[in-house]
């Protein structure tokens, strides 16, 4: 089986992650778990890990898992995060321009350019999207939008001047704030978005439910264990949180409620 905690593990969290992973990895096989994987998977695509028949746990975005991984994936749990923007198991992202762009709000930034990781983020998309259906006119409000492939280079776009605006979730932002602290001599916060439920911990729903109960029980050993309290905290990852499913319904109940407003697509 694989293993994935890609969402947030940038070059320096990989140590981080590995030591979460590790401490994972061990409580899963006390538990009786076989297969468990003895690393995490960095060498294949994270969309690639998501619906592989053999995973075992992996973070992903809302969007993906209300749409395309609807019936492909177990919620296993919610992360809990120490970051401004996060509440328990909720989170919003921060809608962030230049130190030196006049905009005051939204509003002044029709016309002009905004970047996004991906087309199917609910971060950097979908919930920048619920800000900007109310402002547009005709299905427009953005001169110009670009695909980046991440949130930091949403934001590096941002400082570069390739774009004015991007949506960066509040984990991301936090993470980043903490590996590069001049980027508040850069970067402002314009706004938050709504909050949605985090970026949730998926199973293969071909894993029996012994598998998912397993995951649950071993995040909560790790989760408390002091020993791992450093590499919690550089990951500024508190706990988990046991949410329903259904809760996820606000994704695409925002997606739907910018169609009727007459913006299906950011642009």
């Amino acid at each position: 089986m694989i293993a994935s905690l890609g969402m947030y593990d940038p070059r320096w969290l990989t140590g981080a992650n590995d030591a979460l992973w590790q401490a994972l990895a061990k409580r899963l096989r006390d538990l009786g778990l076989t297969g468990v994987p003895p690393a995490l998977t960095r060498d294949r695509p994270i969309d690639v890990i998501w619906t592989a028949p053999d995973l075992m746990l992996a973070q992903t975005c809302g969007y993906p898992l209300t749409t395309r991984l609807h019936d492909q994936v177990t919620l296993v749990a919610t992360p809990v995060y120490n970051a401004e923007g996060c509440d328990g198991a909720w989170h919003r992202s921060a809608l962030i321009v230049r130190r030196d762009d006049p905009a005051r709000d939204l509003a002044d930034l029709a016309g002009r350019r905004a970047a996004i990781n991906a087309r199917d983020s609910n971060t950097g998309m979908n919930l920048l999207r619920d800000r900007v259906a109310p402002l547009a006119q005709r299905g427009r409000f953005f001169g110009q939008v670009i695909k980046t492939g991440a949130h930091a280079r949403s934001l590096y776009a941002v400082i570069a001047g390739q774009a004015d605006i991007a949506a960066i979730d509040a984990v991301t932002w936090a993470l980043l704030r903490d590996r590069y602290p001049t980027i508040d001599r850069r970067i402002r916060v314009l706004g938050w978005t709504a909050a949605t439920p985090g970026l949730p911990l998926i199973t293969s729903a071909a894993q029996p439910p012994a598998v998912v109960a397993a995951l649950r029980t071993a995040l909560r050993r790790v989760l408390a264990d002091p020993a791992l309290a450093a590499a919690r905290a550089a990951l500024r990852l508190n706990g988990i949180a046991l949410i329903d499913r259904a809760a996820y319904a606000v994704v695409p109940a925002l997606e739907q409620a910018a169609i009727r407003a007459g913006y299906p697509v950011l642009a």
